[in-house]
């Protein structure tokens, strides 16, 4: 299995969590310690880093990875979901920054036996905790065409949704659909020739869809931002890289609510009001061409930072 993995908006989020020698820090998504690895480098002996992912390889990775650059860090193989038990057993209440990368780490693309890829023909599965009972092939073979319309719509944007949810429930009647590429032969053969010329892969946005139904990211997302908030120390930082335009407006909006102040019918700003929280990023961080070049991968990448006041 190839471990290579390129951090996306590496400097950014580093620069962005302003990290204290001495405090305590939680990646929320460490995959293959990519960011992880250059906050414990800027920990003094008496700071922590928390890492937390519920993929077994990365934790067996990132554990080798970080032990040659510290001991002063935790790994704790769970969901972000849990981040009020996860802090609790560590007897720990409050921290100083936490980071949420909520792009799936490329050693899991680029691994053919976990499904994730339309590169690769293998069984569709698509789950990032392997304990999850719910598998793209089930999702694929047991969803309703509205359900299939719906998430194929919202979670990857697919302007055929209809189109491939019908192919897709035409071709199970007949045999159950298995593998990555007889997906892929359905989507093709979904879309009119104008859009199978245009750059860029035809499954791309129906994988991503099904990847986030599967592993229910956009539920685990709202509600564990809101419990990263409750967890930072005065001055501590949220910082959020998202791949995908719903995930973003997520934290767009829940970061704006938490940091405008709202004016009054004279657009005069309301006596003595003021938030528990300021946006450190006025508008989202995106990569430099530079970046994209070096890592296609983070073309659809975004980073927005909060910080409690």
């Amino acid at each position: 299995m190839n471990n290579v993995h390129i951090p996306v908006l590496l400097n950014e989020t580093i620069e962005g969590l302003n990290i204290k020698k001495d405090g305590i820090y939680l990646d929320l998504t460490l995959g293959r310690a990519g960011h992880s690895s250059e906050i414990l480098s800027r920990l003094s002996t008496k700071g922590l880093l928390i890492g937390v992912d519920q993929d077994d390889e990365a934790i067996n990775y990132s554990d080798s990875r970080l032990s040659k650059i510290g001991n002063n860090y935790k790994l704790v193989r769970s969901n972000f979901v849990n981040i009020d038990e996860i802090l609790k057993d560590l007897q720990i209440e409050k921290v100083d920054g936490i980071l949420m990368d909520l792009g799936v780490s490329s050693p899991q693309f680029d691994d053919e036996n976990r499904g994730f890829s339309y590169r690769f023909d293998s069984e569709l599965d698509m789950r990032m905790d392997k304990r999850n009972p719910l598998t793209a092939k089930r999702v694929v073979n047991e969803y309703s065409l509205e359900d299939l319309t719906r998430i194929f719509s919202e979670y990857g944007e697919e302007k055929y949704s209809y189109s491939i949810a019908k192919n897709i429930v035409k071709a199970r009647e007949n045999k159950e659909i298995q593998t990555t590429f007889e997906l892929v032969d359905i989507i093709k053969h979904s879309k009119p020739m104008k859009e199978l010329s245009k750059v860029g892969h035809p499954a791309k946005q129906v994988f991503q869809a099904l990847r986030i139904e599967v592993n229910n990211e956009i539920n685990v997302l709202k509600e564990t931002l809101t419990k990263c908030l409750s967890h930072l120390n005065k001055g501590g930082r949220l910082a959020v890289i998202t791949f995908h335009s719903g995930e973003d407006k997520i934290v767009k909006h829940l970061f704006k609510e938490l940091t405008v102040v709202v004016g009054n019918r004279y657009d005069l700003p309301l006596v003595n009001e003021k938030k528990e929280f300021t946006l450190i990023t006025k508008k989202g961080i995106k990569p430099s061409e530079s970046e994209i070049e070096n890592n296609h991968r983070s073309i659809s990448s975004t980073l927005r930072i909060i910080e409690k006041n």
